[in-house]
């Protein structure tokens, strides 16, 4: 019987110092498994610290070890999905280059899919990165899960194994150029389990989040899988007009039983308009992040543009 291939997908952007002590790791898990054929694919995206220099030495090396190089840096979000479609294993396993996650708990997502689970979720039940961060994190995570009607898996990072019915799923059923990985597993409900792990700190090289990256991940969750926020903003809208309505009326009526001693002066109507100019500010970052979700669509550009592939 032809032995299943595994193959463990890593994005990376100036990893140089991680690349190599993560292969390692994963090549240690194959020794356990030799039941299976192990193959790692790397997507560099476009790093500037010699991290290709060092996949290329690997990929001399190991002939299970593949690279895709991209031209520029096209982010976090669209290299990823780029390299799990290109990727021709039974199973395909995701794994960051940080080495914030264990790659030691394939062995048990291999189980399970064997077990017959399509899709094995690595989920953090414990962190080591800033409390307040997981904090806000479990608080986002929940947010979502109340603002759609699918089951959003909390502290789910994409760290996982998929099965090759699951990639082909995603390749014939979502065409987004800016895609929500994360939203795709869950908008699908397959069948999964769930595999725990603690996230380690990151003990070299420095972290590729920013507050702008975020929010983007952030935002982009919200506008894939809820119209929630949208319909808040005709809600906003109506209570907005009600209040002021009210308030108009209770202004006329004090004008006409106090017409000469009237002296609530202008200080309302100021903090009236501010108010209200807030609601409108509101109101259209909100429908804007929804129009950019749609521009992006619309514009249907390619995931990534190669320069490079190894031992592919």
């Amino acid at each position: 019987m032809a032995r299943k291939r595994i193959t463990i997908m890593s994005p990376c952007y100036n990893e140089a110092l991680n690349v190599r002590e993560l292969h390692s790791r994963i090549r240690a898990v194959a020794e356990q498994m030799p039941d299976y054929i192990f193959e790692h694919l790397f997507i560099d995206n476009a790093s500037t610290d010699g991290t290709v220099d060092v996949l290329r030495e690997m990929a001399a090396e190991d002939a299970n070890v593949k690279v895709i190089v991209n031209a520029r840096n096209f982010g976090h979000v669209r290299s990823p999905m780029h390299a799990f479609l290109q990727a021709e294993g039974d199973a395909v396993g995701c794994i960051a280059s940080d080495l914030q996650e264990p790659p030691e708990l394939f062995v048990e997502m291999i189980r399970q899919w064997e077990a017959g689970f399509p899709i094995v979720a690595a989920i953090k039940n414990t962190s080591e990165e800033n409390g307040l961060m997981y904090r806000l994190r479990t608080a986002y995570y929940r947010l979502v899960a109340r603002l759609t009607n699918v089951e959003v898996l909390e502290h789910f990072t994409g760290f996982g194994l998929y099965d090759r019915a699951v990639v082909e799923e995603i390749r014939k059923g979502f065409r987004d150029p800016y895609p929500y990985f994360r939203g795709m597993i869950a908008e699908l409900g397959l069948p999964h389990a769930k595999v725990y792990y603690n996230q380690k700190r990151r003990e070299r090289g420095i972290t590729k989040n920013n507050f702008y990256t975020l929010y983007d991940m952030a935002m982009l969750g919200i506008t894939n899988l809820s119209k929630v926020p949208l319909r808040l903003v005709i809600f906003g809208g109506f209570i907005s007009a009600l209040v002021s309505f009210i308030l108009g009326v209770f202004y006329l009526v004090y004008k006409l039983v106090f017409w000469s001693s009237f002296t609530v002066g202008v200080a309302p109507l100021v903090l009236g308009l501010f108010f209200l100019g807030s609601v409108q500010l509101i109101a259209l970052g909100i429908i804007g992040e929804y129009v950019g979700s749609i521009h992006t669509f619309v514009l249907n550009r390619p995931l990534v543009t190669e320069k490079e592939r190894i031992n592919c």
